[in-house]
């Protein structure tokens, strides 16, 4: 019997994209020329009309892969390349438009906050709405109930109606109950990120034990790698709808970072994984190196350029960047509040840029997190606009030392310049 639980085949979903025609002032010749062009396209070779006012966008073309029991499977690709829509019709949100899926096993997925609850009712009303979806019992929900509400840890509000919840309580209820509920297959997207760095310990604790112990299915959509690489054991890389790549997710991950290293510029407006307030936005960044080419050396000059969107203007707000490894361990922190060269009213709209003198990093590729917060980062400021794995950029190996060698990655991140001599030991004289 087979142990596969997923089977894709050449699966396509297509989009129309309506575009609002600018109004113009119409004239009689107008409206004749547009009723002659009309009636020449029905006797046009191929009998297409163009409707400028429609669009077709595919976001998945003919993908196709294979997924076994137990598998940990880490979804990876840039802003629109694929990877939500692919999950929605795993989970029978969305129908596609040509292909086939076949799947084994109850699946229980977390796409975005509050998926799959009912507002108007209560955290305990819709634990049990939930497990009926997933078509369990309710002696068998009522076993499992009170390991929810302590995951969770909502036992306080589980009586008052989920849309009172913030967003960090849906997403803490909602993964309880989907983790939980022996789901044969657990789908999450990027909504972990909402919560807070202990409970994104916690989830992602409960997902190995959920593949590990329980031997069940695990698809995982996130930016931040080092989480994908820790939690994953195999990988999909998709690109503009396209599965270019599946394997170890290491092999997926270097491949991923591969083509997004060198000068990294990304558009941030659409990105769901971020935290903070809100009333200000991150809207791209864009990484540059003084190196001829643009290739990034251990010894290159940085401009991390950040552009950000504020409903008014912003006062006393301190900028951050941090620069992490593969393993999300920390190489450089740098934030304005520290140097003082912002001034401390800016724009409603700006360009932020951050240089950074040499760099002095090992060979190796890393990962920028920016950050907005209000008022000074030691003070414990309101964080207004966080986002990890913002963009990425790879070190390449270059002399730095006169021998020409570097220590690895695994040896040391950073590299700064010294010296060694000797004196002659008098003692034995």
């Amino acid at each position: 019997m087979s142990d596969t639980v997923i089977r894709v085949e050449n699966l396509s979903k297509r989009y129309v994209i309506g575009h609002q025609r600018q109004e113009r002032y119409v004239a009689l010749r107008d409206v004749i020329a547009d009723k002659v062009k009309s009636f020449g396209d029905l006797f046009s070779r191929n009998g297409k009309v163009e409707d400028p006012e429609h669009e077709e966008f595919w976001a998945l073309k003919d993908v196709s892969f294979e997924i076994k029991q137990g598998d940990r499977v880490g979804i990876i690709g840039r802003n629109g390349a694929g990877k939500s829509t692919l999950l929605k019709i795993l989970s029978r949100i969305t129908e596609p438009t040509s292909g086939r899926v076949s799947i084994k096993g109850r699946v229980a997925s977390l796409l975005e906050v509050g998926t799959g609850f009912h507002s108007e009712l209560s955290g305990r009303e819709n634990i049990f709405l939930n497990g009926a979806i997933l078509g369990m019992g309710r002696a068998e929900i009522k076993k499992k109930f009170d390991a929810i509400v302590d995951f969770a840890e909502v036992e306080k509000f589980l009586d008052t109606p989920v849309k009172h919840y913030s967003s960090g309580m849906y997403v803490r209820l909602a993964f309880a109950v989907a983790a939980h509920l022996e789901p044969e297959i657990l789908i999450v997207d990027e909504v972990l990120a909402v919560g807070d760095a202990a409970f994104q310990k916690k989830c992602l604790g409960k997902m190995e034990d959920v593949a590990e112990k329980e031997g069940r299915t695990v698809l995982f959509v996130s930016h931040n790698m080092s989480v994908v690489s820790s939690l994953c054991k195999k990988g999909c890389l998709l690109y503009q709808g396209e599965l270019i790549k599946q394997g170890s997710i290491q092999t997926v991950i270097d491949q991923y970072i591969d083509s997004t290293s060198l000068i990294s510029s990304e558009s941030l407006e659409f990105r769901k994984d971020r935290q903070g307030d809100g009333s200000a936005r991150f809207t791209s960044i864009q990484i540059n190196s003084d190196s001829e080419g643009g290739t990034i050396f251990c010894d290159s000059k940085l401009e991390i350029t950040i552009e950000y969107n504020s409903s008014t203007n912003l006062k006393n707000a301190t900028f951050a960047v941090g620069i992490f490894d593969i393993s999300n361990v920390e190489i450089y922190f740098l934030d304005s509040d520290s140097t003082r060269d912002l001034p401390e009213a800016l724009p409603s709209k700006g360009i932020i840029k951050c240089y950074v003198d040499p760099i002095n990093i090992t060979p190796g590729k890393c990962y920028v997190n920016i950050a907005l917060v209000k008022g000074g980062l030691i003070e414990g400021g309101t964080m207004i606009d966080y986002i990890q794995n913002a963009a990425s950029f790879n070190v390449e190996e270059k002399s730095f030392y006169k021998s020409g060698k570097l220590p690895p990655r695994s040896w040391s991140m950073c590299l700064i310049k010294h010296k060694w001599s000797l004196s002659r030991d008098l003692t034995n004289n």
